[in-house]
């Protein structure tokens, strides 16, 4: 099963965010968060954070911040225990996926109109053709870019891996032996949001069958909560 949820940021609240939880976690974050300069950027690294605190309790699990460790890539990860998440932001939309066994990455972008011809050297000739044959190129281009942005988190190596390397076809792809398929999660209609994992035999339909997926929007209230 794959739980993913998602809120959207609020100024209002901000300062009771703020204060009501940024003292549970590490002194080190703490002084990440202090260091943005714009309330929009210090909440939704915090509400990613509590996003993935809330998904936990909801899967009676305990969250201990400080059972979180990094791979040599920067990849967040719980020792001694098989939870695996990942998390993503884009305008004003944080969001948040946890499974249990298997790796998985979700990204998540505000459609914007944007030059695409400037992220040509990110695509392969297999995908360009397809953006530029579609009807509307930008949706193309925004479905392409969160599904092999997706595919690079659930693989965990980031930026290390060239995004032109990464070939998605039929919402499948192959990086360094490692097979990954994708799905689709809509969020909201302002945005694109993919979901990847790293594929199983025994998986692969179970990820294809909309059950093995939930999708739950948290409000600002559940969260101040917690």
């Amino acid at each position: 099963m794959i739980h993913i949820y998602y809120a959207y940021i609020h100024e209002k609240s901000h300062k009771e965010l703020i204060e009501k939880h940024l003292f549970r976690f590490p002194e080190i974050y703490q002084q990440k968060i202090h260091r943005y300069r714009r309330w929009q950027d210090a909440q939704l690294s915090l509400l990613g954070r509590l996003l993935l605190v809330h998904g936990m309790n909801k899967l009676n699990k305990n969250f201990d911040d400080y059972q979180l460790e990094y791979t040599d890539y920067n990849k967040p990860f719980f020792v001694d225990s098989n939870l695996k998440f990942n998390i993503s932001h884009s305008g004003n939309i944080v969001v948040c996926a946890i499974t249990e066994g298997f790796e998985v990455g979700i990204d998540l972008e505000l459609i914007n109109e944007i030059k695409i011809e400037s992220f040509k050297s990110q695509m392969t000739a297999y995908e360009w053709k397809r953006v530029n044959e579609s009807e509307n190129k930008t949706n193309a281009f925004y479905e392409y870019w969160t599904k092999k942005e997706a595919v690079v988190k659930a693989h965990g190596e980031g930026l290390s891996i060239p995004l032109k390397k990464i070939e998605i076809i039929n919402g499948k792809t192959v990086v360094k032996d490692s097979s990954f398929i994708t799905k689709e999660v809509f969020l909201d209609k302002k945005y694109k949001s993919y979901l990847a994992i790293l594929a199983k035999k025994t998986m692969d339909i179970n990820f294809r069958d909309s059950k093995k997926v939930t999708i739950k929007k948290v409000h600002f209230e559940s969260i101040l909560v917690l």
